[in-house]
């Protein structure tokens, strides 16, 4: 059984990252890089992440995947909201824009995803990366593929 399984079985997508985020807002992959998701709406997404020195590339900067990584989140997500208990997605696409380096002095970072087009079989979304202050560090564009949730096999 996977996260989503065991916090919102058959529920539509915003029911099942509201209730992600009542259960402390952590996809697996947020105990690896630290960060959560801390608000959905209908349609848009946010996740708050920590960059710590274990991202930091060869270069003295945090990974640009760190980044990404947060942005295909946000984007993914204010997919997820719109979806039914029926559908699931995954990223077709995602483009990143690199505004500024991150560091670990630019404190929590917030990644903001919105839905800019949702289609019975296709998503289009955006998202921001941004400090504390407002601060801009990366964009995103993503396309992602909505499909119909995989039938269980009984035993």
């Amino acid at each position: 059984m996977n996260i989503v399984e065991e916090i919102a079985p058959g529920l539509a997508g915003l029911e099942t990252l509201s209730r992600m985020i009542a259960a402390g807002g952590r996809p697996p992959i947020g105990d690896t890089l630290d960060f959560e998701l801390v608000e959905v709406g209908d349609g848009w997404a946010a996740f708050v992440g920590r960059p710590g020195l274990r991202a930091y590339n060869p270069i003295g900067t945090v990974h640009g995947g760190y980044a990404a990584t947060l942005l295909d989140s946000a984007c993914g997500c204010a997919a997820h909201s719109k979806l039914t208990a029926d559908q699931v997605y995954t990223t077709v696409e995602l483009k990143v824009s690199y505004i500024r380096p991150v560091t670990t002095d630019a404190g929590p970072l917030r990644a903001e995803g919105h839905v800019v087009s949702m289609g019975r079989r296709i998503a289009f979304t955006e998202a921001t990366l941004k400090d504390e202050t407002g601060r801009l560090y990366a964009t995103a564009t993503s396309t992602l593929l909505v499909i119909d949730r995989p039938l269980k096999a009984t035993p």
